[in-house]
């Protein structure tokens, strides 16, 4: 049997088995790219065509996310099927998670 949880300081975020996952779904939430800014700072470009900051430091907090706070882990982010992962795939967010946590760009 799994293990799930729920994030306590995310109600739309739990935990199955040490993996996070989102469970509410956004329409044009699907990630269509992505430039990295800064150290944790991304530009992310929605399906819907909005765009996006998303800074990664608030998931630092989460074991699954921490090797993030390396700058050439954090490097390795690629676009797999409209969402954001690095290593490989080792690591990965929903772009649900993506968008919820980022803020709108002024550009």
């Amino acid at each position: 049997m799994p293990e799930i949880s729920r994030f306590k300081e995310d109600k739309h975020m739990y935990v199955v088995n040490g993996v996070a996952y989102a469970d509410d779904l956004k329409a044009d939430a699907e990630i269509e790219d992505f430039k990295i800014l800064d150290r944790l700072y991304m530009l992310v470009t929605f399906s819907g065509g909005e765009k996006r900051i998303f800074d990664v430091e608030p998931l630092l907090q989460y074991p699954a996310y921490r090797e993030l706070e390396k700058q050439e882990v954090f490097d390795t982010a690629r676009l797999n099927g409209g969402t954001i992962t690095w290593l490989n795939g080792a690591i990965d967010i929903s772009p649900e998670k993506v968008y919820e946590i980022s803020y709108p760009y002024e550009g």
